[in-house]
């Protein structure tokens, strides 16, 4: 099958012919090791027990023929982390190690942090633009690079298009499935998730389903800042038992020990030209298809009753998803901006390494109107010289420039 090249493959292009091992983290199924192997001259695949024996009678990697050597779900071994580092410091040659995890291990208290040494890089569930689905015409690197790209394009991309692709999800090996099995694939997912994955990390819960009814409630939340009290109370089962709130938090930890949140930071300028902003994350799942498994949905039930009220959230994680995907390749951060009165926000604030700033909105519809830019405009008037663009993301068919500067563009064209 076609491999498609995915953002983090422009990150490998940049640095592995300089950099001496290169870590890539994420939750299982994005394509981690897929991605990894086409650089690889040698595989170790620490989740084959054979191979892991092999690894670990020779604790300090010596035995390994020249080129690139991958060492897949290295968190199964933590002192493999240890041991690359140290050929790092011995002079290693570029291109060395690449190592690939799942998970944070929980006994690497006393694993080096690697800083300086092995340069880590997250990889996402494949953004819209990954996935061959449209011709992009709007990078979003040229954005924020602030080289005010030509804006234009048609898409034929229309909303049942978009909750298609938020149903298929961004897991290469689940969205070429045909659409029965990938609802069943998604939820033994999740299963394993309980199961295995965060047993496997020391973390075992007394009562599994309190844990699902949890990450559903946390779903439901998605592309929102609820607090966890909040999400804690929406996990109630049949007899009015609510989980602890420290098993509550609990779960929020282990879930992002395997990257399955991915959680949008409250921004913070560096003075307070904006006054006081909220701190509080925006809350995302890794993938919007895994929320509506927790739910009970599929992409042609959003159009229903109980469906429609996340239609709104689920687009916004989507968008999200494709704009933490390309602002990575740019070493760019991504928060949100919300005041603490509530009376202004911002969904995305695009920060890249010079301090300049690209805000983001995410509309549902086809369409945008002026009230639908006010807070950009509050923002540029705020910050100036500091703005290097602003766009509104919609579900629309053009892509364009509005007289006031702003970028409108349908999700479906915008690309890395």
């Amino acid at each position: 099958m076609d491999y498609l090249r995915r953002a983090i493959d422009q990150e490998l292009d940049k640095w592995l012919p300089f950099a001496p091992a290169f870590a890539i983290d994420g939750p299982k199924g994005v394509g981690k090791t897929v991605t990894a192997a086409r650089r690889a001259d040698v595989e170790i695949y620490l989740d084959d027990p054979l191979q892991l024996e092999i690894l670990e009678s020779d604790p300090r990697l010596q035995s390994f023929a020249e080129g690139t050597v991958l060492l897949d779900e290295w968190q199964r071994l933590p002192y493999v982390w240890d041991a690359v580092r140290r050929h790092v410091d011995r002079g290693a040659p570029a291109g060395r190690f690449l190592l690939t995890g799942s998970a944070t291990p929980h006994d690497s208290r006393g694993t080096h942090s690697g800083a300086g040494r092995i340069l880590s890089v997250r990889m996402r569930p494949m953004a819209l633009f990954e996935r061959g689905v449209v011709e992009t015409t709007v990078s979003f690197g040229a954005i924020i690079r602030g080289e005010t790209p030509k804006i234009g394009g048609q898409t034929p991309f229309v909303l049942a298009d978009y909750l298609h692709e938020i149903g298929a999800s961004g897991f290469p090996g689940i969205r070429r499935m045909p659409d029965a099995l990938r609802s069943a694939q998604l939820d033994t997912y999740i299963q394993r998730v309980i199961d295995r994955d965060l047993p496997e990390l020391g973390f075992f819960s007394r009562r599994p389903e309190t844990l699902r009814r949890w990450m559903a409630a946390y779903g439901a939340a998605s592309s929102t800042t609820a607090s966890y009290t909040k999400i804690m109370s929406a996990t109630t089962d049949g007899d009015g038992e609510q989980p602890a709130k420290s098993t509550a938090l609990a779960y929020r930890d282990h879930l992002a020990q395997i990257w399955l949140l991915d959680e949008v930071p409250g921004w913070q300028p560096l003075g307070n030209e904006l006054g006081r902003l909220g701190q509080a994350p925006k809350h995302q799942l890794a993938d919007p298809a895994l929320a509506l498994r927790l739910l009970n949905l599929d992409d042609r039930e959003l159009l229903t009753s109980r469906g429609a009220p996340l239609i709104g959230p689920l687009f916004e994680s989507l968008a999200t998803l494709s704009i933490r995907v390309a602002a990575q390749s740019e070493s760019a951060r991504v928060g949100h901006l919300r005041t603490r009165n509530g009376d202004r926000e911002v969904d995305l604030i695009v920060e890249g390494q010079e301090g300049q700033i690209v805000a983001v909105e995410v509309k549902l519809a086809a369409t945008v109107g002026d009230e639908d830019v006010r807070h950009l405009l509050w923002l540029r008037r705020q910050l100036g010289d500091r703005i290097a663009d602003l766009v509104i993301i919609t579900t629309g068919e053009y892509a364009y420039r509005r007289r006031d500067g702003i970028v409108v563009v349908p999700l479906s064209l915008l690309g890395q």
